[in-house]
This record gives C-alpha cells, sequence and structure tokens, in this order.
C-alpha cells in the first residue's frame, strides 16, 4: 500500500458529511451537441450535422426546446442561487442564429437569477462566423466569445480536419475584437509534425491581435478518436516540453499571466467559468451529454444528461433529462477537488479545501507532506500550490490524493 495516499476512514462514514455554511458560486453549462464536421483529435460530445433545410431547423427547434424543459426540471435543486457565469460550448454553438440564442438566454434569464456581471460565454468556429453573426450574438447578451483557432498555419489546420484557414481564423480573430470587450482564441501546439518555431509563429500571429485571454493546450491523442485508430506522427516529448517553455516565456514578455496549465490571462480578463470549475465550485449542465456538480445539503452530487441528441430528445419528450447520477463518496473528494485546484499555477488557499469538499484539511495531511517532500508541492501552509515540478508532473502529484481501501 502507498503511503502516500490519503486515509479516507475518519471521512467515509455515515454522518460524516458537513455542507458549507455557504454553497460555493454557480454556474451553468449550455451544450449544442452539433458541429459542421467531427475533427480527428475531438473526443468531445459532439456530432457532425450535414443537413440543410427544414428537418435540420426542426431538430434544432426541437432540441432548443427540451433544453428549456430541461433547465425548468432542474430548478429545484438550484432554488434561490445566482448564477455568476453561462458557458455555450459543444460542438459548435456558432452555428445557432443569434436569434436562437437570444431565445435561449431570455429562458434562462425568467428561470434563473445571473448575477449583473454575469460573464456570457459562447464557443465559435471561425468558419462559421460573418461579422453580422457577431453582431446578432453580442445583440443577444453573449459578453465573450470564445474562439477556436487552433493554427494559423493552413497546413496544421487541414492535418486537424479544421473547416477554416488560417486567412478566415484571422478575419475571425479580429471581427471578435471590434464586437466584444472580452475574447478568447484557442491555440494548440505539438501538432503532428510541429517545428519549435512553428508553435511560435501561430503563437506570435495570436498575439498580434492582442486577444484578452489565450488558451494553449498540447494535442494529446485521446480514445475513440480518428487519431487514436491513425495515430499522427506527434512531436517527442523533450520536444515538446521545449515548446511549453517557449509558448510560456513569449506570452508571458506579451504581459500575459499564466495562471492556469494552458490559460493566459491579460489583467482583469481570467475565465470566470473555468475558474469556478478550477475551485471546485457548482455548475448545473443542461443539453446531450452536459455534467452537473451540486453541492447539497447531503453530499455532493453529479449528474449526466442522456448523451447522444436522439436519445436526449426521445428522453425529453417524457421529461427525462438525466441518464445518471451519484453522490460522491467522501473518501473522493479530496482527489476531485486536487484534480482541479492543483492546475492553477498560483494555487488555492488551503482554508478552501475544506469549505469546498466537507472534508478537514487534516485528512489529506499525509499526502500533503509527501508532496511537499518530494518538491511538488509548495510548503506553505496557507496555500496549496504546485512547484514548477509539481505542475511538469501534474499527473503524479493528483494522484497522490487518491483514497486508498480502508483496512478492516
Amino acid at each position: 500500500m502507498n503511503a502516500s495516499t490519503i486515509s479516507v476512514r475518519a471521512i467515509d462514514q455515515p454522518g460524516a458529511w458537513r455542507a458549507p455554511q455557504v454553497p460555493p458560486p454557480l454556474s451553468l453549462y449550455v451544450h449544442f451537441p452539433w458541429c459542421a464536421r467531427k475533427c480527428p483529435y475531438c473526443d468531445f460530445n459532439s456530432h457532425a450535422q450535414s443537413e440543410r433545410g427544414p428537418e435540420a431547423a426542426q431538430l434544432r427547434s426541437r432540441y432548443l426546446q427540451a433544453l428549456r424543459e430541461d433547465l425548468e426540471s432542474a430548478l429545484p435543486t438550484v432554488w434561490g442561487r445566482t448564477v455568476h457565469s453561462v458557458f455555450f460550448g459543444g460542438g459548435t454553438p456558432s452555428l445557432m442564429t443569434g436569434e436562437q440564442v437570444d431565445s435561449l438566454l431570455c429562458n434562462i434569464r425568467a428561470l434563473l437569477p445571473l448575477a449583473p456581471d454575469c460573464e456570457i460565454t459562447l464557443e465559435a468556429n471561425p468558419g462559421t462566423m460573418e461579422a453580422q453573426r457577431f453582431r446578432d450574438f453580442r445583440q443577444a447578451g453573449v459578453n465573450r466569445l470564445s474562439l477556436g483557432i487552433q493554427s494559423f498555419d493552413d497546413g496544421k489546420l487541414a492535418r486537424l480536419g479544421r473547416i477554416h484557414n488560417a486567412r478566415q481564423a484571422v478575419r475571425a480573430a479580429e471581427q471578435a475584437k471590434r464586437e466584444f470587450e472580452r475574447f478568447n482564441l484557442d491555440l494548440m501546439w505539438a501538432l503532428p509534425d510541429q517545428s519549435v518555431q512553428q508553435a511560435e509563429d501561430d503563437l506570435r500571429r495570436a498575439l498580434d491581435i492582442a486577444p484578452p485571454h489565450l488558451s494553449l493546450y498540447q494535442l494529446t491523442i485521446e480514445p475513440n478518436t480518428v487519431f487514436a485508430k491513425f495515430p499522427p506522427a506527434l512531436p517527442d516529448e523533450d520536444l515538446a516540453f521545449e515548446m511549453q517553455q517557449r509558448l510560456q516565456h513569449l506570452a508571458g514578455l506579451s504581459g500575459y499571466r499564466h495562471y492556469e496549465v494552458s490559460a493566459y490571462a491579460q489583467p482583469g480578463h481570467t475565465c470566470v467559468h473555468n475558474l469556478n470549475y478550477w475551485t471546485f465550485g457548482d455548475y448545473l449542465g443542461i443539453g446531450a451529454g452536459a455534467h452537473t456538480k451540486l453541492t447539497l445539503a447531503d453530499g455532493i452530487v453529479r449528474q449526466e444528461r442522456f448523451s447522444r441528441p436522439e436519445s436526449y430528445l426521445d428522453h425529453a419528450a417524457e421529461r427525462r433529462f438525466v441518464s445518471g447520477q451519484h453522490t460522491v463518496a467522501f473518501g473522493e473528494l479530496p482527489f476531485e477537488f486536487m484534480l482541479n485546484a492543483l492546475r492553477l499555477t498560483e494555487g488555492v488557499p488551503a482554508a478552501l479545501f475544506a469549505e469546498r469538499t466537507g472534508v478537514p484539511l487534516s485528512a489529506i495531511s499525509r499526502a500533503l507532506n509527501t508532496a511537499e517532500a518530494r518538491g511538488l508541492l509548495e510548503p506553505d501552509p496557507t496555500r496549496i500550490r504546485a512547484t514548477e515540478l509539481g505542475l511538469r508532473f501534474l499527473n503524479d502529484l493528483q494522484s497522490l490524493f487518491l483514497p486508498r481501501p480502508i483496512r478492516r
């Protein structure tokens, strides 16, 4: 048995749960499951929809109605709580019209109280955007756009199966800058046959546009994707690490704070929605395959909606949306918390652990000490924060907080 893992004997007992006096912040995630084309690296719950005409329009209309009914059915679990961020993800939510997004947001506002400064983000594909659509989304109430650029290199975009080219990427990013004070550009690195210089060139083109927020993701091969079946030649581990170091340095020189493993922001532009995930806040997810995490009086509950759009709509006709639900075992809460919080480069206050999990910090003291001894955690009793070494070997650090079986 690994001595570094946590002991859950004291916390995995009936009655051990202590609900927080103040519930965590609440976010809303809305899933749009369709996209123009499924990318070969994508393992998200997204489905290519090539249909045009009345059948596709009717299907989307049914789906938008189901989203409202889904939200209505979930209201008892979040009654009276204020929503601090809304995120339209997918799939490609920018395939919706401005009128459809406006209708969705009107329904959301009618059912849930939104904070006055609520962040409302919509993911967009540069290949589906034009100037009027940007304006329509902004007028509907979207105040933050997230553009899936991935690369500014036509060859790399073709290898990734993207439907846009570099010219469209630049045009969409510049239009986002004209219409939105807050917007994010997604870039990927360690692409097939990519050099360090090519990765830097992609970032420099993004920096020329000066987005308030950047997301820089390493391409990894995920199960059940086309790339898993037909793996491309990716940079080796040493080359990928060199890319990561160079990109971090370049972003830092340009005034971006590296605040999460893959996230960089200019001052005042961190992503409220994602920060809520990483600090173990609550979120309600509606739509096909959406996930929910809620802190209730008797424990922290996770839910999942029916995944395939057809199944989701079939069950929606019966006012059934949740395909699975479970209360997280107390012994699993430390790992779930650390899986998120340790991604933040500045960590979290140590007091937040007990506040968000209901588990005393003393329950993980052995794992904390082991992580510090290995140089993976900073030796600061007031803060839980990974060292540079801990961020590089994040999976190893997070695994120290896995529960171990209780010996009887």
